[in-house]
């Protein structure tokens, strides 16, 4: 089948490496891509397999006409709901990739194309954007980073609308929640991986990575005052005992930062521990500053047994938490194994405020062994 070409004398034409952001090794390409004297070179939806060759379609200078590039994204909103997690997994990618270069010439505007879909996705289905936190196994310890860059910004996000922010201030949360680690990704991999204590010269980057941040956020052309601070900002505490100022007042959204920033960090494993059950690590959070509105908000959004969270039922029956139920305490749970242990040929939709279906305990994913593809858990999540 071929793609239909306009004619050349209705193209205009720009290098594919300034729109890298657009582009993923193993995806279909979201258009057709050109070579220098404008002939078609691969057409929409092939598959380019290896960074390698994304690497040399840039370096000879490939190019793509700048109507494809006006595209509308995909429809989130009318997406079918066995679609969301694929447009999930290709939307946290894209952004991963945009992180990876704050260095590039149009890093916020790649930035911003990045988030839309993904902030499109968190409105079209939060539930789902809250499985996507607490489900962290897909991803390797090396890219810990960047997963834990956008499970921050969706909770960031989340917890700004529970607390009744404007759109524009919501949507200012997510992308500076997305960036306030931009000066340590890397490290955080190795940190994950590691399990050694961090070395002296670790440590010093960790206590510096806020004002690297700000100061490469600064350098893309970021230049929200609002947004900078509160990436310098979000490791710094009341008591005065964060850093690297050592402040007791942050901004707001330097709060909401570092509580998004820990409790992820709770929920996500490393080499030397699992993760934090996420009744304990939510409890945690509160208790820190229980007269805090964001940890407050915080608990509110996500309940005490959050979507992605695996359960045991009253039943005999083990299953994962697919959607925030009438309150914190009984959320909808799919069932994956019926009361003798035995996997289900399909998860079944439990409703906890049913005293046989109540939640007794929170499992460990390793005391889960059955799994299930979120394409088959998205149907009971409506």
């Amino acid at each position: 089948m071929h793609t239909a070409v306009p004619p050349a004398a209705e193209r205009r034409h720009t290098p594919l490496a300034l729109v890298r952001h657009r582009v993923l090794a193993g995806q279909p390409l979201p258009f057709n891509v050109y070579r220098q004297d404008t002939t078609l070179l691969l057409a929409r939806g092939q598959v380019v397999q290896s960074p390698q060759q994304l690497e040399s379609l840039f370096e000879r200078g490939s190019l793509v006409d700048l109507a494809e590039l006006q595209a509308p994204p995909p429809d989130i909103a009318g997406a079918a709901r066995t679609e969301l997690p694929r447009l999930w997994r290709e939307s946290m990618a894209r952004v991963g990739e945009v992180l990876r270069q704050p260095q590039h010439s149009d890093f916020r505007s790649a930035l911003d194309d990045a988030a839309q879909p993904l902030q499109a996705l968190i409105q079209r289905d939060p539930d789902l954007a809250i499985f996507q936190v607490l489900r962290q196994e897909g991803h390797a310890l090396v890219q810990y980073g960047l997963a834990h860059a956008v499970h921050a910004a969706i909770v960031a996000r989340l917890v700004a609308a529970r607390l009744g922010w404007a759109e524009t201030e919501l949507q200012r949360a997510f992308k500076a929640a997305l960036t306030m680690n931009l000066g340590m990704l890397e490290l955080q991999g190795q940190l994950a991986q590691q399990s050694a204590p961090p070395t002296a010269e670790q440590r010093q980057k960790i206590h510096d990575h806020p004002t690297v941040s700000r100061q490469l956020l600064e350098l893309a052309g970021i230049t929200d005052p609002v947004w900078l601070t509160a990436v310098e900002q979000h490791h710094e505490e009341r008591d005065g005992s964060g850093y690297p100022a050592g402040l007791r007042e942050a901004s707001e959204l330097a709060t909401l930062l570092h509580r998004a920033d820990v409790y992820t960090a709770k929920l996500s494993s490393r080499a030397t521990r699992e993760a934090e059950a996420a009744d304990r690590a939510g409890r945690e959070i509160f208790m820190q500053d229980p007269g805090h509105p964001v940890c407050a908000a915080l608990v509110k959004e996500f309940g005490v047994y959050p979507p992605g969270c695996f359960v045991a039922l009253a039943s005999g029956e083990t299953g994962v938490v697919v959607k925030r139920g009438s309150t914190v305490m009984s959320p909808i749970v799919a069932a994956m194994t019926n009361t003798y242990g035995a996997p289900l040929s399909e998860p079944v939709r439990r409703d906890t405020l049913l005293p046989l279906h109540a939640i007794v305990r929170v499992l460990q994913p390793r005391q889960m062994r059955v799994r299930v593809a979120p394409e088959k858990l998205v149907p009971l999540m409506a």
